[in-house]
């Protein structure tokens, strides 16, 4: 399916996940609540949002239902998640969402067109995420926010510390920096926007934690999938990261942690809230 492939840009960046299945599981899971609560509280009824790199359009559509007498545009770069986005607002009864393809480092919009422009997951996986934030401040109106979330791969952690998942992080580090990404992008979202020239900026962080036997099941598994079978797979073992018996290897750890009645596991996210001048 067109969707699963990997997206490449001109300058060569790769959105390494890919829209497998496994993919899908974990980000149309989202929601406004657990993974933009930074935001929620600056937001008005009223207000026009752009939300960028929508994907299956879950925190898309929460935003929209908070802006009832407002705007939310959806935008990714990858035409075939368009129809999940749109199908998740349409299910909610959403008529104030639009759905588009768009290039975050060149936006087709007027300077000032929203009063909030969103990122969620979006910065770690481009060449030049500084241009990106410079883009985002550009269609943002003077006094509207320039919202961002992305996280630290490097501080996740889990317990218990089975040997495979140390090498899972380091593979995905070693693949997504190979495809030009930075995985601790989070880490580095107040460095990104001071050099953008954005200045009343407020860092702060979140996270998301998984246990429990439902979350710990679901959380192993779309790994396990994903480790196997999605694009990210086959940058790994096209770049020579590693082999079939290596991705085996983690799969069966993620599935081995997630079999522990124990097994807790954390994902630090950086954040961001700027007010444009």
């Amino acid at each position: 399916m067109p969707e699963e492939r990997n997206e490449r840009n001109e300058a060569g960046t790769v959105y390494i996940h890919g829209h497998h299945e496994s993919v899908l599981r974990s980000h149309g899971r989202r929601r406004a609540a657990d993974s933009a609560a930074y935001l929620l509280p600056e937001l008005k009824p009223h207000q026009h949002i752009l939300d960028i790199g929508c994907g299956p359009g879950s925190i898309t559509a929460d935003l929209a239902a908070l802006v009832p007498q407002g705007r939310v545009t959806g935008l990714d770069a990858a035409p075939g998640i368009l129809a999940h986005a749109r199908a998740a607002a349409r299910e909610r009864g959403l008529d104030n969402t639009e759905f588009t393809t768009g290039d975050v480092r060149a936006l087709d919009y007027p300077d000032g067109s929203f009063d909030v422009v969103h990122a969620h997951q979006v910065l770690q996986y481009l060449d030049d995420p500084v241009a990106a934030l410079r883009e985002m401040r550009r269609v943002c109106r003077p006094g509207g926010l320039v919202a961002v979330r992305d996280v630290v791969y490097t501080a996740m952690a889990w317990y218990p510390r089975v040997p495979g998942l140390e090498d899972w992080q380091r593979l995905y580090v070693r693949v997504a920096r190979a495809q030009g990404g930075e995985p601790d992008a989070g880490s580095r979202l107040l460095s990104w926007a001071r050099q953008a020239g954005l200045t009343d900026v407020t860092a702060t962080a979140g996270a998301w934690c998984y246990a429990g036997e439902e979350r710990r099941a679901w959380w192993s598994g779309l790994w396990a999938d994903r480790t196997l079978s999605s694009p990210y797979a086959d940058l790994a073992l096209a770049g020579g990261h590693t082999d079939r018996e290596g991705l085996e290897a983690i799969a069966r750890a993620w599935r081995e942690w997630g079999r522990h009645e124990d097994a807790w596991f954390s994902v630090l996210n950086g954040e961001l809230l700027c007010r444009v001048n």
